[in-house]
């Protein structure tokens, strides 16, 4: 595989500082160019961060001294200088829209952890294992964008990735009605305990937005492309409640769901087990060798001794039974800011690579 040279545009915030130590020793993507606010822009990447350090790891020694520039002043020189783009701005929606349109127009690709584009028609919002085909939609979002390099490409929501990578593999059987509840990590909303204090001993019961997008991103994942645009499907029908809760990363979904024709529990666990995606197929750097896995034990998985599963990027799942009004109900963990996030980002942009839109 050929190598790339990549920049982090909101390389101070949460999910920044993860694609930062994530790309530290990738073996495809060298980061050169490291972009955030202009109130960032000119110092080196280690004052500009300073005491918003929230990684485990230190600040990349290859990035410390690097010199921020401004994510919006510099566009035209950020994408001369990389081949592509990882995004993970806190701006307004529409902001973060225009900015990453301004990169992919100046043709620099934008592998994007925004929201801001998941709901146009044709960016492809990708989880590898499960909708890789969706990258074909590319060639025609650079036409409307008038590129020849550049596009657009999101990850999902981080909550989703919990449970509907459980949910996917079960779509033979008429997946028809999820209900979800979602009890999601302070790193979610990018905080830490020391700068999130009003969470200890408590549960807020309210995400603002999180709710909505985790009813209905889904349905683009599950949708098809039909001529320049991805039409999200028409079911499953998901309802969700979301949750922040006392726990650092890691989040949690509680799932019930109905199906078409109902699967014996044998039947659900065999294809949790064998199952397998486009991801392991390329045995993409970052894509965990066995995507899902269950655990017989009543009490897991638990939060803090599996979500840093094969890295973080595999999904944990547990507590398969029969409902009384639902078919089966379940419980299902993932890595926020790893799979969730800056992780699943970087699995997709491998996916792209291998499969030449980065070319």
């Amino acid at each position: 595989m050929k190598e790339f040279n990549v920049g982090i545009v909101g390389a101070t915030g949460m999910v920044g500082q993860r694609f930062a130590t994530i790309l530290e020793n990738h073996p495809w993507f060298h980061v050169k160019v490291l972009a955030a606010s202009p109130r960032s822009a000119g110092k080196k990447y280690k004052d500009a961060v300073g005491a918003k350090w929230a990684m485990d790891k230190p600040i990349p020694a290859s990035m410390a001294d690097m010199i921020v520039k401004d994510a919006t002043a510099d566009i035209e020189e950020i994408a001369k200088s990389v081949d592509f783009v990882f995004c993970a701005v806190d701006m307004k929606k529409d902001e973060i829209k225009a900015l990453e349109e301004a990169y992919a127009k100046a043709e620099c690709p934008v592998i994007s952890n925004n929201s801001a584009n998941r709901h146009t028609p044709d960016v492809p919002m990708i989880i590898p294992e499960l909708n890789a085909e969706h990258a074909r939609i590319i060639p025609a979002q650079r036409r409307r964008l008038g590129t020849k390099r550049g596009f657009i490409a999101v990850k999902s929501n981080c909550s989703l990735q919990s449970y509907v990578p459980a949910l996917f593999p079960l779509s033979e059987f008429g997946v028809r009605e999820v209900l979800v509840c979602t009890y999601q990590a302070i790193s979610g909303a990018g905080k830490t305990f020391e700068t999130f204090p009003e969470i200890l001993d408590n549960v807020i019961p309210f995400i603002g937005g999180e709710e909505e997008k985790s009813e209905q991103e889904p349905l683009k994942i599950w949708g098809k492309i039909e001529g320049d645009q991805i039409v999200p499907a028409k079911s499953p029908a998901f309802t969700a409640q979301c949750l922040r809760v006392p726990v650092s990363n890691g989040h949690m979904g509680a799932v019930f769901v109905r199906f078409e024709n109902k699967p014996s529990k044998e039947q659900i666990l065999d294809i949790w087990k064998n199952f397998s995606g486009r991801a392991q197929e390329l045995q993409l750097p970052s894509a965990p060798k066995q995507f899902l896995h269950y655990f017989e034990e009543e009490n897991l998985p638990q939060t803090k001794l599996q979500r840093d599963l094969e890295g973080g990027m595999a999904i944990s799942i547990g507590r398969l039974r029969e409902d009384t009004q639902y078919d089966y109900k379940f419980v299902c963990l993932s890595h926020n800011t790893l799979r969730g996030a800056a992780g699943g980002a970087v699995l997709m942009a491998e996916l792209l690579a291998a499969e030449g839109y980065l070319d």
